[in-house]
C-alpha cells in the first residue's frame, strides 16, 4: 500500500529549519489567522488529547505545562473540563502575544529542542499538541519532558503520522519503555486534521 503523502498536506510542512518556521508563523499569527486556519482545517488534536487526560487526572488543580502552546488552544480545552493551572512555551512570540489574557499562569519563549530551563518533577502534565511534526520539535524532547514532570505525572502529546519513524519517535518512545522512565497508558491513531487527511499518533504515558 503506498504512504500518504502527508508532507504536501499542510504549507508549513515543506519548510526545514526553525528560522524558516518562525519565519511562517509570524505571518500566520497576524489578524487571528491561525486560528481561523485552524477551524477551518478541522484540527481537533487539542479537543482529542484533553478528551484522553480528563479521563485519567481527576484533580482539577494539577499544573500544566503546555508545550509549544501556540495560540492557547489546549489551555481553552482545558478550561471547559476545570482546570485552571497552565504555564506555556513557545518559540513563535507572535503565537504568544495572541494567547488569552489571564488563561496561562506563565508564558515562556522557549526552543524545545533546547534543555528547558525549569525544575525537575515541577508539573503534573505536560501536554505537547501539534508540535512535534515536519521540521519542529525532535523526539529528544520527550527526555525533557519526562524529566519536569513529576514520578505519576502524565506526558500527553501528538506526533504528525509522516515524522513519526523519520524523526525516530518511535525509537525514543521505547527507550523510554525500556528506561523504565514511563509507562504506555493510551496509544493510538487520532484524526488530528481530518479535512487534510492528515492523522497523527496520540500518546499518553506515566511517569516512572
Amino acid at each position: 500500500m503506498a504512504l500518504k503523502d502527508v508532507g504536501n498536506k499542510v504549507p508549513i510542512y515543506k519548510l526545514k529549519t526553525t528560522e524558516e518556521v518562525m519565519r511562517y508563523y509570524d505571518e500566520w499569527g497576524e489578524k487571528d489567522k491561525y486560528n481561523r486556519d485552524m477551524v477551518d482545517w478541522n484540527y481537533t488534536g487539542p479537543k482529542e488529547t484533553v478528551d484522553v487526560i480528563k479521563k485519567y487526572l481527576i484533580n482539577k488543580d494539577a499544573l500544566f505545562f503546555d508545550a509549544g502552546c501556540g495560540t492557547g488552544l489546549v489551555g481553552l480545552q482545558l478550561k471547559k473540563f476545570g482546570y485552571e493551572n497552565f504555564h506555556g512555551a513557545d518559540l513563535s512570540q507572535k503565537l504568544l502575544d495572541t494567547v488569552p489574557k489571564n488563561l496561562y499562569q506563565k508564558l515562556f519563549k522557549i526552543d524545545l529542542n533546547e534543555r528547558i530551563e525549569l525544575s525537575d518533577n515541577l508539573y503534573d502534565s505536560v501536554m505537547c499538541v501539534g508540535t512535534f511534526t515536519f521540521g519542529h520539535v525532535k523526539s529528544g524532547a520527550l527526555d525533557e519532558f519526562a524529566r519536569i514532570t513529576k514520578p505519576g505525572g502524565l506526558i500527553c502529546f501528538t506526533i504528525n503520522e509522516g515524522i513519526y519513524k523519520d524523526y525516530g519517535f518511535d525509537k525514543k518512545i521505547l527507550d523510554l519503555k525500556a528506561n523504565n522512565k514511563w509507562e504506555e497508558m493510551v496509544f493510538f491513531k487520532s484524526d488530528y486534521i481530518a479535512s487534510k487527511d492528515v492523522n497523527a499518533w496520540l500518546g499518553l504515558y506515566k511517569v516512572k
